[in-house]
């Protein structure tokens, strides 16, 4: 059960980090790999709305279904790009973030993959999904429940 609307309590903050998710969808990352980032990040945090919201977004822009299934095992799957993957390293490490900083080996590793200003993206995208995840579990946000306001009933998946 949702404890309260915690849009409605700070809808000037919740403006601002919507433009912010704007920017995200308008930058050079492709959006699968955008949807892959945040669905995995969201997972890792145990966010059931974000995990519900970002698997129906990935659908709507012809993710396949079977990555999405995939993605929690995505080290062993090989329906992921060496850059997917990358990028699936990295969102994890900061997430996770380690007591003594991200190493520079996987840093290089990821530099392979993704220039200074995609790297910089690919950062703020899971900055701002670990922040979501971080108003989405303690106030329950119910998976679904804004599906037909954000057209995500489009997706076709219900439970």
């Amino acid at each position: 059960m949702p404890r309260f609307n915690y849009y409605q309590q700070f809808p000037e903050a919740f403006a601002k980090l919507s433009e912010i998710e704007n920017l995200i969808r308008s930058c050079s990352l492709e959006p699968q790999l955008i949807h892959l980032v945040k669905m995995r990040v969201s997972q890792i945090n145990h966010c059931a709305f974000c995990v519900d919201m970002h698997a129906k977004e990935a659908k709507i822009d012809n993710e396949k279904e079977l990555r999405l299934y995939h993605l929690t095992v995505w080290k062993e799957s090989e329906l992921f790009s060496a850059r997917e993957k990358a990028a699936l390293k990295w969102a994890e490490a900061i997430t996770r973030l380690p007591a003594q900083s991200v190493s520079d080996e996987l840093y290089n590793e990821v530099r392979a993959h993704f220039s200074e200003k995609e790297l910089t993206e690919l950062n703020m995208a899971v900055a701002m999904i670990n922040l979501w995840n971080r108003f989405g579990v303690p106030f329950q946000a119910q998976p679904g429940s804004l599906d037909k306001q954000y057209g995500l009933d489009k997706a076709g998946l219900s439970g």
